[in-house]
């Protein structure tokens, strides 16, 4: 097991509103919002919450909103808890600008995962 992966285990199981796989979603949310990007750099919480819910319409389409709802992910300011988790165990880093109210109600759920959501569209375009 990587030093990583051994922290992102640790962090699951000392903050017990998320489990490990809400971690590893948000950095594979990241690395995914960068590709996108197509270039690597510092992305705001506001940046960050988007790509999740891109990543998330693309990963699992209507079932976005249960998926990250059984990980404890109800709102935005989720996101942000399980990023400045990550940046306490040193697994991400953050500028001296950069504050976990970044993350406050970006968007709604309700309005990002389920409203305009249909079968068949491009889920990039879902919102």
């Amino acid at each position: 097991m990587d030093d990583t992966s051994r922290r992102l285990e640790e962090l699951a199981a000392r903050d017990l509103r998320y489990p490990l796989e809400a971690y590893l979603f948000v950095l594979a949310a990241l690395e995914h919002a960068l590709q996108r990007l197509g270039e690597r750099r510092h992305l705001t919480g506001q940046e960050l919450s988007e790509g999740v819910r891109i990543f998330a319409l693309e990963q699992y389409g209507m079932m976005a909103r249960t998926v990250l709802a059984n990980w404890g992910c109800r709102t935005t300011d989720d996101f942000g808890n399980l990023v400045y988790d990550m940046i306490g165990a040193g697994i991400m880093s953050k500028t001296p600008e950069d504050r976990i109210e970044d993350f406050h109600a970006v968007y709604d759920f309700g309005k990002a995962f389920e409203q305009g959501y249909e079968l068949g569209q491009s889920r990039e375009n879902a919102q």
